[in-house]
This record gives structure tokens, C-alpha cells and sequence, in this order.
């Protein structure tokens, strides 16, 4: 499955950065968003959702609702089937946005679910 990680982190404490690594692990194409990263444990980073060359299945989010609200028109434009909102990153008007475009909204911890065989 195709998933966006969008606030993909080089850091390795960092739950984006992990989520990286898991999902790749687990067999999924991974495409880290991240605007001044170039590569995230061997996995190119791409600047900007737009960027992504190939379509979405899920967008996971590791942004803070202060950025994401300005991302709503790309997540729209990208036309994932699902959005995942880790801990931390809940946004209730995005979430509103995305649902009234038929986009499944989650709330969990993409870790979380991975390591469940809920993802």
C-alpha cells in the first residue's frame, strides 16, 4: 500500500521517523514528506505531497494542527482513501474537510496499528 508520511523526521526518536522505518518493513511504499530532507533511512524525501508520483492509499500525519490546517487543499488533492491523526495531531476542522470528501479519517497511532496488523 502507498502511505505518506507527512512530518517524516531523519531523527531516529522520533515516532515519524519510526513510522518510516515500520512501514517499510512491513512491505508498504513509504513517501516521506518532509520540506528540507532529502532522505530518511534510504527512502527519498519528497518536498511536497504534490510531489508523491504515485497515488495514496493512506496520509499519516506527524504535523501539529497548526500546520496541517494550511495542508487541507493538497491532502484533498492527493485523494488518499484514508488519513490517519497519530496522537498529538488531531484536527477537527481538517478531519471535518476531509470526511465531507469522503476521505476515511482515523484516529490512532500508525504504530500502533502496524504493530497490531490493524494498519
Amino acid at each position: 500500500m502507498n502511505v505518506a508520511v507527512l512530518g517524516a523526521s531523519n531523527k531516529p526518536e522520533r515516532y515519524s521517523h519510526q513510522a518510516v522505518v515500520l512501514l517499510a518493513k512491513k512491505g508498504h511504499a513509504v513517501f516521506p514528506i518532509h520540506p528540507a530532507l532529502a532522505e530518511i533511512d534510504g527512502q527519498r524525501v519528497f518536498k511536497r505531497l504534490a510531489d508523491v508520483p504515485a497515488p495514496l492509499h493512506t496520509v499519516t500525519m506527524y504535523v501539529s494542527p497548526s500546520h496541517s490546517t494550511g495542508m487541507a487543499e493538497a491532502i484533498l488533492a492527493a485523494h488518499p482513501e484514508r488519513v490517519i491523526f497519530n496522537p498529538g495531531t488531531e484536527n477537527p476542522e481538517l478531519e471535518a474537510t476531509l470526511a465531507a470528501a469522503g476521505i476515511a479519517v482515523v484516529r490512532a497511532c500508525t504504530l500502533v496499528l502496524l504493530r497490531t496488523g490493524q494498519f
